[in-house]
């Protein structure tokens, strides 16, 4: 398994792009120190401005609002909405077209990080006065959270949207909303952290930081793996929505591992730092914020999956070979949508794309059954011998 990355020889943002969201399953939306939010098209290769701020505006974060949070009775996609921090202290909600909704005064000083609950319900901020505030959807302040007298890099929210998880110096603190609840905190590294990410799934913490390491620690601040030291600093960090998998983003490399820590693959970007990752929302594609202006994409390759004698293994986004080893004859399948589930067993292979599910057997590799995903998408496939 690696990662298959791309980017415009051509930087489309003229600074440093400092952070990037995903908006549908084609579509990017990034933000950098040239004042503009682009948006991306990945069929096309295309990308267009949304708006541009003004001249004292300078964005640092962004993030889309939650997709299983959209209120009933809305035809609005779930990600019409998202954030934006900005360096005077500013949050801005806004459209996905740039259409500027509500600016609120929020911080001394930048907002470094931006963060929805995962049901939606309630926004989180920190920023370099070193305050962690809560706020409503529509900007209302609830609370300040904490308050570090260290600027606060990065955080992120429990699965329960109770809980939130933020950086203090070389310290990472989980604190609950509950008042009067004693917050947990613990030295996680040597040096600055810069980065923290939670997964709803496993329930597990990836950080990392200026020490050059990436740790993994579960909820009650245990150690569950410390990566070797890296020649650079860690800038970013992102799980993928089923806990499966995580990419390390440092100076010109990008790396994907495995819930364990274990590293599937290092790949040399050539595009500088890179400052924020996000994932696609079926955790097949990972963009990245670059220092010298570029948005950086990955998808995942070379997956395999072996049962008996055979092996399938998706050679890109929309390929998929079968090889039986035993006699070497191979089948290339060629589907019409991207590969987003696979799974080989008791005779059949199943693969799973954003609209249909289809059901090969070994002895017909030609006429799959074939039936559509109307509502909602397929997370686990299970097999079973009849």
């Amino acid at each position: 398994m690696r990662l298959k990355i791309s980017f415009n020889k051509e930087a489309k943002h003229k600074d440093v792009v400092s952070s990037v969201g995903w908006s549908s399953a084609e579509e990017v939306l990034s933000i950098g120190d040239d004042q503009q939010i682009l948006s991306w098209n990945l069929l096309t290769g295309d990308a267009h401005v949304v708006t541009t701020f003004s001249d004292n505006v300078y964005a640092t974060d962004l993030h889309f609002f939650p997709r299983l949070s959209q209120s009933i009775g809305k035809k609005l996609t779930c990600s019409d909405l998202l954030v934006i921090g900005s360096a005077d202290g500013k949050f801005h909600l806004m459209s996905k077209n740039g259409r500027l909704q509500k600016s609120v005064d929020a911080h001394q000083g930048a907002i470094i990080t931006v963060r929805w609950s995962y049901d939606g319900s309630a926004l989180a901020t920190g920023g370099e006065d070193g305050q962690v505030k809560i706020w409503s959807q529509t900007g209302m302040l609830r609370s300040t959270l904490a308050q570090t007298g260290k600027p606060v890099y990065s955080l992120a929210w429990n699965v329960n949207s109770n809980g939130l998880l933020h950086t203090n110096g070389k310290i990472l603190v989980i604190q609950s909303l509950q008042p009067s609840s004693k917050p947990l905190k613990w030295l996680a590294h040597d040096g600055l952290i810069l980065k923290v990410s939670w997964n709803p799934n496993n329930n597990l913490i990836v950080s990392g930081g200026e020490d050059c390491k990436y740790k993994i620690w579960d909820s009650y601040g245990r150690l569950m793996y410390c990566s070797s030291t890296h020649e650079y600093p860690i800038t970013s960090l992102a799980w993928t929505n089923d806990g499966e998998l995580f990419a390390v983003g440092s100076f010109d490399t990008l790396r994907l591992c495995d819930r364990v820590g274990w590293s599937h693959c290092l790949e040399k970007t050539g595009t500088g730092s890179i400052f924020n990752l996000c994932w696609s929302h079926d955790g097949t594609q990972v963009a990245g914020a670059c220092g010298n202006g570029n948005v950086l994409f990955a998808h995942i390759v070379e997956r395999r999956l072996e049962w008996k004698n055979y092996e399938a293994e998706i050679q890109s986004s929309k390929v998929v070979v079968i090889k039986n080893v035993v006699d070497d004859v191979w089948e290339k399948l060629q589907l019409q949508n991207r590969v987003l589930r696979v799974s080989l067993s008791h005779r059949h292979l199943i693969l799973v794309t954003s609209t249909q599910c289809l059901i090969y057997s070994i002895k017909n590799w030609n006429t799959p059954m074939i039936f559509d995903l109307r509502e909602g998408g397929v997370t686990v496939i299970l097999q079973t011998d009849k």
